[in-house]
């Protein structure tokens, strides 16, 4: 089975760090879903890219022709790896951005691995206080594991909390999320209904 996983990055430069981290969890998360027998069909947005698009749909409520894909894409997904840089101790205001725009059930039972860039590791906390209880609040599955990568952190390679060790540990947990985990049903007004078929199969 192909599971297609779409990646956002919110890096502002080129080249980003925070592109490079989500091509790493990425490439990471396609290869351990191959050990768990299943492909990736993965797609990268970049936010930088749909900047003036976000600010257009917040104005007029409504996403142009080059963002309505992007957005019917990420509502598709059977994952999402979201990657942000950190200011001001917390997810950057292109992200957030983006995150206003979506429909408030798009992500509902879908997987998220969550990531972050940032100049000092202090900054780490920010996945934990601001990243995690975002998708918490749209209801996403998001996985125990986030990474965060400080520029230290890219070359370290002496111990089992590497950023490499960090990317293994987080793609691994997305790939069992995403083969285990059937994505919750969206139907307008059942969001809360307990499924009585699978709870009744674990009763034999």
């Amino acid at each position: 089975m192909t599971r297609r996983i779409v990646v956002v990055s919110a890096g502002l430069s080129t080249p980003s760090s925070t592109r490079l981290l989500a091509d790493r969890l990425s490439a990471a998360t396609s290869a351990a879903l191959r050990d768990r027998g299943e492909q990736a069909e993965v797609e990268q947005v970049e936010l930088r890219e749909h900047a003036r698009d976000l600010a257009d749909h917040l104005l007029t409520g409504f996403p142009n022709a080059s963002l309505s894909p992007v957005l019917d894409s990420v509502a598709g997904a059977d994952a999402l790896i979201a990657v942000t840089p950190i200011f001001a101790a917390s997810y950057s205001g292109l992200f957030k951005t983006f995150v206003d725009v979506l429909d408030r059930d798009a992500l509902t039972g879908t997987p998220v691995l969550v990531a972050a860039t940032g100049g000092t590791a202090r900054h780490s906390l920010a996945l934990e206080h601001a990243m995690r209880p975002l998708f918490a609040h749209l209801r996403a599955v998001v996985v125990p594991t986030a990474v965060f990568a400080a520029p230290e952190d890219w070359g370290a390679t002496d111990s089992s909390s590497t950023l490499a060790a960090r990317i293994e540990r987080a793609a691994g947990e997305l790939a069992d999320a995403v083969t285990n985990r059937p994505r919750a049903a969206r139907t307008a007004g059942f969001d809360d209904v307990p499924d009585f078929t699978a709870l009744l199969a674990r009763q034999h």
